[in-house]
């Protein structure tokens, strides 16, 4: 299992830009969450039409969303469903978790009104 997970990143196939960007959209909303920036919660139906938009179907959102959610699930330990996995995901999600959580850690207040207010303004998340 080991060996899957360290060498699937070097045959992983790589994103699509549409892919690329509802994955970066929808971590960045999953960090504003995390860091629990005040005013903001998931929205989501506005998550799946976006990435309804921007795939071109439901199914390919929500395919994105499992994968994502398979990323977060085996960098943290936990069983996932392996068929949803993609390295491709999980590396470029990891990438961009880190890079959006350390703005949010340097500017809490002035990040997460940013990244906040974008995905209230893409759909992902909304004000509460």
């Amino acid at each position: 299992m080991l060996a899957m997970i360290v060498s699937g990143p070097a045959r992983a196939a790589a994103l699509s830009d549409a892919e690329a960007a509802f994955l970066d959209q929808l971590v960045t909303a999953s960090a504003v969450l995390e860091q629990r920036c005040d005013g903001y919660e998931v929205d989501g139906a506005g998550g799946v039409q976006l990435g309804a938009r921007l795939l071109g179907s439901p199914d390919a959102a929500m395919a994105m969303i499992d994968a994502y959610s398979a990323a977060i699930k085996a960098r943290n330990g936990e069983s996932y469903d392996t068929g949803k996995f993609r390295p491709e995901v999980s590396e470029v999600a990891g990438k961009t978790f880190r890079r959006v959580r350390a703005d949010l850690i340097k500017d809490p207040k002035a990040a997460c009104a940013d990244y906040g207010d974008a995905g209230v303004d893409r759909g992902l998340l909304r004000r509460y």
